[in-house]
């Protein structure tokens, strides 16, 4: 590793790896190309790249000509990669450019044609830039495929195919999945030449920190469970199926007294990145979401996850469920199942590889406040707006003692190690 990436990894309070970095790093610093498999929040992120950043490093990219790419299925994802990497781009004096939809195409093509070593993208906006004559892919050496399962199963493949057939042919590749279907598989036949393949976690992914729990509710009481597991003390992350049923429930919390708010790909890209950050901040303490909100979300200490409906392939259990237990933290995920949904909840366990608690759940009881810390809403209704101004959080230390604005940056530092590797 070159010394000033091990600089940074020191200075954000990084000495050890976590076991996916220390299985694939050692064949992808030495150029070896990978295929690497791990849970969500495994640390995959700095597993590859640090490698891309080591093998990039004291190069200059001309405008318009990246060196390194990574590309991810989402524009949450690109932003969290991008935040992972930057210190350590900056360590290297590499120039880090993020690539996506939803936001100004001039800001990116001007990052392109003042020259990005590296550049952190998703596959529509890629093309986009390339057809415009703003990017061209024949200088990238290293290429990454990050989330690959969610990647091909999104209807991206023809669009990724296309992308890494423009890549330098002799360069390196890493296609690094939570899990690998017949669709990763012809990926990685197509473009990895003799990788060596890591799989850290068990392929269904499941996490020893992690509770999974099934309640079955009766389908007239399930709005009522719903709304009392919103109003707990805590953040909690509600995934349902549709875009309108997110934007009603969230409604309805928010009449109810619960700081609630929708996250879906029908928001603009704006909408959706303040939300994160008011839900990151805890100026929303629900957050509602489609599937968009289930691959490149970190939130430290999120202990509930809590699908109010079934997701219909295990992948998007998996990956709806590793919002928490993240990078080594504890978590419950919970599944409210109305009984003409229990076959089908019962054939996703199977499929997944876990054994829930399963439970018969009426609202107000107490073992619904015991697993998920329901309670009852206020009843008066709310309004969410945007923080007048973001004040340093004070913190209290193990003893109980008030820390400086100071010393909690630099906590926050060593978070972003965390972070970084999730």
């Amino acid at each position: 590793m070159p010394k000033q990436l091990l600089a940074a990894l020191t200075a954000q309070g990084v000495s050890v790896p976590f076991p996916i970095q220390g299985a694939t790093l050692p064949n992808t610093l030495a150029g070896r190309e990978a295929l690497g498999r791990g849970r969500t929040g495994s640390g995959k992120t700095l597993a590859f790249g640090l490698a891309l950043l080591a093998r990039t490093a004291g190069q200059r990219a001309e405008p318009r000509q990246p060196l390194a790419l990574v590309l991810v299925p989402t524009r949450e994802l690109a932003q969290q990669v991008t935040d992972a990497l930057a210190p350590y781009a900056r360590a290297g004096r590499l120039r880090l450019a993020t690539v996506v939809g939803g936001t100004s195409i001039g800001r990116q093509v001007n990052a392109l044609r003042g020259g990005a070593e590296v550049v952190v993208a998703t596959p529509g906006r890629l093309k986009d830039l390339i057809d415009r004559g703003d990017c061209r892919l024949d200088q990238v050496a290293s290429s990454v495929l990050d989330e690959a399962d969610q990647m091909t199963g999104m209807g991206f493949m023809p669009q990724v195919t296309e992308l890494l057939d423009q890549v330098r042919p002799e360069g390196q590749r890493m296609l690094f999945s939570a899990t690998l279907d017949s669709n990763v598989d012809r990926l990685v036949r197509r473009y990895l030449s003799d990788p060596v393949v890591h799989s850290v976690d068990p392929s269904a992914g499941a996490v020893t920190t992690m509770e999974h729990h099934v309640l079955h509710v009766h389908g007239t009481d399930k709005h009522r469970t719903t709304t009392e597991i919103a109003a707990r003390e805590g953040r909690v992350i509600m995934f349902l199926a549709t875009k309108r049923a997110v934007d009603k429930l969230t409604d309805h919390l928010l009449a109810s007294g619960v700081r609630a708010k929708a996250l879906h790909g029908g928001k603009a890209q704006s909408q959706r990145t303040r939300t994160l950050t008011q839900f990151k901040t805890g100026h929303v303490t629900v957050l509602v979401a489609t599937n968009v909100a289930a691959r490149g979300i970190h939130v430290d200490n999120l202990d509930l996850v809590v699908n109010v409906d079934p997701p219909t392939d295990y992948k998007d259990y998996l990956h709806r469920g590793g919002r928490t237990a993240r990078a080594g933290e504890s978590g419950s995920v919970v599944i409210l199942v109305t009984p003409n949904q229990r076959r089908d909840v019962a054939r996703l366990m199977t499929a997944v590889g876990i054994v829930p608690q399963t439970t018969q759940m009426r609202s107000g009881g107490e073992v619904l406040g015991r697993i998920t810390n329901a309670q009852a809403p206020t009843g008066i209704p709310v309004t969410i707006t945007a923080p007048v101004a973001a004040r340093p959080q004070r913190s209290t230390s193990s003893h109980g003692r008030r820390r400086p604005a100071s010393a909690t940056r630099r906590a926050s530092a060593h978070q972003a190690a965390v972070n970084a590797a999730a």
